[in-house]
């Protein structure tokens, strides 16, 4: 039976909002705990942490990349499939952390670091936790009940910070930061074994593994490629740099990530489960990820422009003045991270209609570029290596979409034309915002004044020209509200 289109849209609304309210729920509470912990650590343990983190995620990609995504994809699951997809990634985390405990001390002398060892043995155990979270992600993204995350990113959040906390201050430094990463995830975990009603069986399928990894290993290269690619200017710069020079890139990459890896992350969870719903009618899967593409960049173009605008008072107030070469970073991340969720609709769409041996060549395709990009940057300095990230961004919204210009008739040209709107009207906002920083104002007041006038500026502009995305989000979200009020 297919579902009404208005119910599949409210469903996907609704999702996305828990989904939004969970992410932005956990990093702002994020946000607020590692602002105190910037003031009270020094930058060149963030930079310690940016390595010792890159190699994690990396082996993070092989535990819950590729198969987990297939029991997203999958029409009809079962409890063998999750049971026997879960084993397999508690392997696969054991064998990695074995892999990186031995490994440890050679990275450490790479990067000519000491405590690198101990800090990459100590934080590669949340592997294990990450096993878990992989399966009971993908059920809930399957059901949409992302109030559940919600609950357990807020709860974990609330106890690892206090504890973060009160180790920075009482002088761990470094290890601060690693109590409180490893404590965290152990807590999503708990918290999630009791919300998600589902426990491993001792029911194992190779054939049924084999049949999720058809699918899934080309998600998992495409992911590792994408990552590796991500973090080798980090690598570059802990090795080229010193430490607190990848400190305050990584404090740079950190704010504009905070709002687009939520609104991005908000988006891809949603999206596929809705999208691979809706597989066979290629008319319905443009529809929503045009709405996806449209709405998203309404929301985040005004969002990166006025970062950008607003980084340096932004630092300035809330990590004082031994973080201020980090603006520049900053301002550089927002204009790279602004086409992310262009990214992330096209590449939802190709998974959605099965397409992931696609995905895989534009992943292959893009790196390559990418690196050649990186190539001819690295020798004019650690600002130009991260503006070579900006490019290869612009070059990659357009091998995104080229292939669904074939598979759903919406191809790049389309796209930008839906998207000019809101950027004209971002642009506008950026520069008049710009101009208060010569009022000659403290900070607090600079910063308070651009974003309300920021504000008031993009909303009259959205009303003056009448933009129909604005228009429903706002009947959208005032549906929402009355049907819960009815309720």
């Amino acid at each position: 039976m297919n579902k009404n289109p208005n119910s599949i849209n409210n469903s996907i609304i609704g999702g996305l909002l828990w989904k939004l309210l969970e992410r932005f729920g956990t990093q702002g509470l994020q946000f607020i705990i590692q602002i105190i912990l910037a003031r009270l650590l020094l930058p060149s343990d963030y930079g310690i942490l940016a390595l010792v983190v890159i190699f994690i995620t990396i082996a993070n990609v092989f535990v819950q990349s590729g198969l987990s995504t297939s029991l997203i994809q999958k029409k009809v699951v079962d409890q063998v499939d999750y049971s026997s997809v879960f084993y397999v990634s508690l392997g696969i985390a054991g064998i990695l952390y074995i892999i990186l405990f031995l490994v440890a001390p050679f990275i450490g002398a790479f990067y000519e670091n000491d405590s690198l060892a101990l800090v990459l043995r100590v934080l590669a155990l949340t592997l294990f936790p990450g096993a878990f979270n992989s399966i009971q992600n993908a059920i809930v993204s399957r059901t949409m009940q992302f109030k559940r995350l919600f609950y357990s990113s807020v709860g974990a959040g609330i106890v690892s910070g206090i504890i973060g906390i009160y180790l920075a201050y009482h002088g761990f430094g470094i290890w601060a930061l690693v109590w409180q990463q490893l404590i965290n995830q152990i807590n999503i975990t708990l918290i999630l074994w009791f919300t998600v009603k589902w426990r491993p069986t001792l029911q194992f399928s190779l054939e049924r593994v084999k049949v999720l990894f058809s699918f899934g290993w080309k998600l998992l290269v495409s992911s590792l490629i994408d990552t590796t690619y991500r973090d080798l200017r980090s690598l570059i710069i802990g090795k080229v740099y010193t430490p607190a020079m990848l400190g305050y890139y990584n404090r740079g990459q950190q704010f504009p990530q905070l709002i687009i890896s939520n609104i991005n992350g908000s988006i891809q969870s949603v999206m596929l489960p809705a999208l691979a719903a809706q597989q066979d009618y290629a008319d319905r899967v443009k529809s929503m990820m045009r709405r996806s593409i449209v709405t998203s960049c309404f929301i985040v173009f005004p969002m990166m422009v006025g970062l950008a605008v607003v980084a340096e008072p932004l630092v300035l107030l809330l990590l004082t003045e031994k973080w201020l070469p980090s603006v520049p970073f900053i301002q550089i991340f927002c204009f790279s991270y602004a086409l992310w969720p262009i990214h992330t609709a096209n590449l939802q769409a190709i998974n959605a209609m099965g397409r992931s041996d696609i995905f895989l060549k534009l992943e292959i395709i893009k790196k390559i570029l990418g690196l050649s990009i990186l190539a001819v940057a690295l020798p004019f300095g650690v600002y130009v290596l991260a503006l070579s990230g900006v490019m290869s961004g612009i070059i990659s919204s357009f091998i995104n979409a080229y292939p669904n210009k074939k598979l759903l008739n919406y191809g790049y040209g389309e796209q930008i034309k839906d998207i000019l709107p809101s950027l004209f009207l971002s642009l506008v906002m950026g520069v008049i915002v710009y101009l208060l920083l010569f009022l000659g104002l403290s900070p607090l007041i600079t910063m308070l004044l651009q974003i309300g006038v920021g504000t008031i500026v993009y909303v009259g502009l959205a009303l003056l020209f009448k933009l129909e995305c604005f228009t429903y989000l706002v009947q959208t979200l005032l549906s929402l509200v009355k049907g819960k009020h009815n309720s």
